[in-house]
Protein backbone atom coordinates (compact mmCIF):
# COMPACT_ATOMS: atom_id res chain seq x y z
CA UNK A 1 0.00 0.00 0.00
CA UNK A 2 0.86 3.75 -0.62
CA UNK A 3 0.35 7.01 0.72
CA UNK A 4 0.81 10.22 -0.35
CA UNK A 5 0.42 11.77 3.20
CA UNK A 6 0.25 15.75 3.25
CA UNK A 7 0.56 18.20 6.46
CA UNK A 8 -2.82 20.09 6.56
CA UNK A 9 -4.29 22.90 8.06
CA UNK A 10 -7.49 21.58 6.37
CA UNK A 11 -8.35 19.26 4.18
CA UNK A 12 -11.69 17.93 2.57
CA UNK A 13 -13.41 15.98 0.11
CA UNK A 14 -16.77 16.60 -1.68
CA UNK A 15 -18.61 14.52 -3.49
CA UNK A 16 -21.31 15.54 -6.23
CA UNK A 17 -21.30 18.68 -4.32
CA UNK A 18 -21.63 17.42 -1.03
CA UNK A 19 -18.99 17.49 1.40
CA UNK A 20 -18.19 13.93 2.30
CA UNK A 21 -15.34 14.29 4.94
CA UNK A 22 -13.27 17.12 6.37
CA UNK A 23 -10.89 17.47 8.73
CA UNK A 24 -9.18 20.68 10.29
CA UNK A 25 -5.31 20.64 11.28
CA UNK A 26 -3.89 17.27 10.59
CA UNK A 27 -2.91 14.59 7.74
CA UNK A 28 -4.54 13.93 4.10
CA UNK A 29 -3.77 10.84 3.12
CA UNK A 30 -4.07 9.76 -0.93
CA UNK A 31 -4.03 5.88 -0.10
CA UNK A 32 -3.07 3.76 -3.16
CA UNK A 33 -4.02 -0.45 -2.99
CA UNK A 34 -2.01 -2.40 -5.17
CA UNK A 35 -2.29 -6.36 -5.79
CA UNK A 36 -0.04 -7.99 -3.67
CA UNK A 37 -0.94 -6.24 -0.56
CA UNK A 38 -2.63 -7.73 2.26
CA UNK A 39 -4.46 -6.73 5.94
CA UNK A 40 -0.81 -6.75 7.16
CA UNK A 41 0.15 -3.96 4.69
CA UNK A 42 -2.92 -2.13 6.14
CA UNK A 43 -1.78 -2.51 9.73
CA UNK A 44 2.03 -1.63 9.03
CA UNK A 45 0.50 1.51 6.82
CA UNK A 46 -1.66 2.60 9.42
CA UNK A 47 1.02 2.58 12.24
CA UNK A 48 3.19 4.83 10.03
CA UNK A 49 0.13 7.05 9.34
CA UNK A 50 -0.67 7.58 13.09
CA UNK A 51 3.47 7.53 14.66
CA UNK A 52 4.96 9.05 11.39
CA UNK A 53 6.82 12.03 12.68
CA UNK A 54 5.85 15.54 10.56
CA UNK A 55 4.64 17.97 13.03
CA UNK A 56 7.10 20.53 14.42
CA UNK A 57 7.91 20.64 18.57
CA UNK A 58 8.48 23.71 20.73
CA UNK A 59 12.00 23.98 18.37
CA UNK A 60 10.32 23.63 15.13
CA UNK A 61 11.82 20.47 14.31
CA UNK A 62 9.65 17.37 13.08
CA UNK A 63 9.06 15.27 16.23
CA UNK A 64 5.76 15.22 17.18
CA UNK A 65 3.08 12.23 15.09
CA UNK A 66 -0.42 13.24 14.32
CA UNK A 67 -1.93 11.64 17.86
CA UNK A 68 0.63 14.40 19.62
CA UNK A 69 -0.78 16.80 18.13
CA UNK A 70 -4.36 15.88 18.27
CA UNK A 71 -4.66 16.15 14.57
CA UNK A 72 -7.42 14.50 12.24
CA UNK A 73 -6.68 12.07 9.33
CA UNK A 74 -8.41 12.11 6.39
CA UNK A 75 -8.00 9.35 4.43
CA UNK A 76 -8.84 9.29 0.46
CA UNK A 77 -8.76 6.10 -1.93
CA UNK A 78 -6.73 6.71 -4.83
CA UNK A 79 -6.07 4.39 -7.64
CA UNK A 80 -3.82 6.45 -9.16
CA UNK A 81 -1.09 6.17 -6.73
CA UNK A 82 -0.39 2.42 -7.60
CA UNK A 83 0.47 3.39 -11.09
CA UNK A 84 3.77 2.12 -13.18
CA UNK A 85 5.10 5.50 -14.43
CA UNK A 86 9.05 3.77 -15.46
CA UNK A 87 8.48 3.73 -19.27
CA UNK A 88 6.99 6.02 -21.36
CA UNK A 89 4.52 8.52 -21.68
CA UNK A 90 0.75 6.87 -20.07
CA UNK A 91 0.93 5.45 -16.68
CA UNK A 92 -0.04 1.63 -16.52
CA UNK A 93 -1.99 0.21 -13.58
CA UNK A 94 -0.95 -3.41 -14.42
CA UNK A 95 -0.08 -3.09 -10.39
CA UNK A 96 -2.88 -1.91 -9.08
CA UNK A 97 -5.68 -4.15 -7.13
CA UNK A 98 -8.73 -4.84 -8.68
CA UNK A 99 -11.38 -2.75 -7.72
CA UNK A 100 -13.28 -5.14 -4.77
CA UNK A 101 -9.81 -5.92 -3.34
CA UNK A 102 -8.94 -2.40 -3.20
CA UNK A 103 -12.38 -1.23 -2.03
CA UNK A 104 -11.80 -3.97 0.70
CA UNK A 105 -8.68 -2.71 2.08
CA UNK A 106 -9.15 0.78 1.93
CA UNK A 107 -12.64 -0.17 4.34
CA UNK A 108 -9.97 -2.29 6.48
CA UNK A 109 -7.46 0.40 6.76
CA UNK A 110 -10.82 2.92 7.57
CA UNK A 111 -12.45 0.82 10.26
CA UNK A 112 -8.96 0.29 11.85
CA UNK A 113 -8.31 4.02 11.74
CA UNK A 114 -11.39 4.87 13.36
CA UNK A 115 -10.56 2.14 15.98
CA UNK A 116 -7.03 3.28 16.78
CA UNK A 117 -8.01 6.97 16.54
CA UNK A 118 -11.44 8.96 17.29
CA UNK A 119 -11.16 11.93 14.74
CA UNK A 120 -10.65 10.23 11.32
CA UNK A 121 -12.74 10.83 7.79
CA UNK A 122 -13.22 9.83 5.08
CA UNK A 123 -14.08 10.12 0.36
CA UNK A 124 -15.71 7.93 -0.85
CA UNK A 125 -14.40 4.58 -2.44
CA UNK A 126 -14.21 4.79 -6.38
CA UNK A 127 -16.58 8.00 -6.44
CA UNK A 128 -15.10 11.06 -8.36
CA UNK A 129 -14.02 13.27 -5.45
CA UNK A 130 -13.08 16.70 -5.63
CA UNK A 131 -9.87 17.27 -2.72
CA UNK A 132 -9.48 20.42 -1.28
CA UNK A 133 -6.76 21.51 1.02
CA UNK A 134 -4.08 23.99 2.51
CA UNK A 135 -1.18 21.93 2.84
CA UNK A 136 0.98 23.37 5.96
CA UNK A 137 4.55 23.91 5.15
CA UNK A 138 4.39 22.50 2.73
CA UNK A 139 5.26 19.10 4.23
CA UNK A 140 4.49 15.74 1.92
CA UNK A 141 5.73 12.52 1.89
CA UNK A 142 4.94 8.88 0.19
CA UNK A 143 4.54 6.31 2.77
CA UNK A 144 5.17 2.70 1.29
CA UNK A 145 3.74 -0.50 3.39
Amino acid sequence: MKALIQRVRRASVEVEGEIVGSIDHGLLALVGVEKHDDVAAVEKLLHKLLHYRVFSDAEGKMNKNLQQVNGGLLLVSQFTLAADTHKGLRPSFSSAAPPAQGEELFNVLVAQARTAWPNVATGEFGADMQVALINDGPVTFLLES
